[in-house]
């Protein structure tokens, strides 16, 4: 069992340096910095709000299930990270990258991963060319917190399986 764990932290880390240092460039910096809020709580929380309050019909209704889903979300999340204090990248690997303001508490899970699948996914649910654009953007928001130096990859997988695992369960309870 010690050797999987070993060669799964050093393969972790092999994926973590090649997106945070490998990967660097002045205009993905730009791109990143960006896409990363689009996780955050305010953004998450207004977009959620406003599928809910003004969509129609459908959209109505997979707001509602976004609102619920990223509200339940949080609390495995909050829990997690209480019961397995795992150090951010830049505080335990050298040469790290990392930008303004890094965050001091614990990575995992990553709770702006864990938002954004737990938004997008009752939204891709309700129409399958919404997966084609916001997959792909739920992906790239878990990408931007490896780039920044803030996650691991297991840190954004864990989150992209809460978040769509609670919105699989808004889904089913109010659909």
């Amino acid at each position: 069992m010690d050797r999987v764990v070993s060669w799964l932290v050093q393969h972790e880390r092999r994926m973590f340096n090649f997106v945070n240092r490998r990967m660097q460039h002045r205009r993905l910096d730009l791109f990143f910095n960006g896409i990363t809020h689009l996780g955050g709580a305010t953004a998450m929380i207004f977009i959620a709000l406003c599928v809910a309050l003004f969509g129609r019909g459908s959209w109505k209704l997979a707001g509602l299930e976004s609102c619920i889903a990223l509200a339940v979300s949080h609390i495995p999340v909050a829990v997690i990270k209480k019961k397995y204090p795992r150090l951010r990248p830049y505080l335990v690997l050298p040469d790290t990258i990392t930008y303004k303001n890094p965050l001091k508490d614990h990575s995992f899970p990553s709770g702006h991963t864990t938002a954004i699948f737990s938004v997008t996914v009752p939204l891709m649910l309700m129409s399958p060319w919404c997966a084609a654009v916001l997959l792909p953007i739920a992906i790239l928001v878990g990408i931007s917190r490896m780039y920044l130096g803030l996650h691991y990859p297991s840190d954004c997988l864990a989150g992209s399986v809460i978040g769509t695992g609670a919105a699989l369960a808004a889904a089913a309870f109010i659909g």
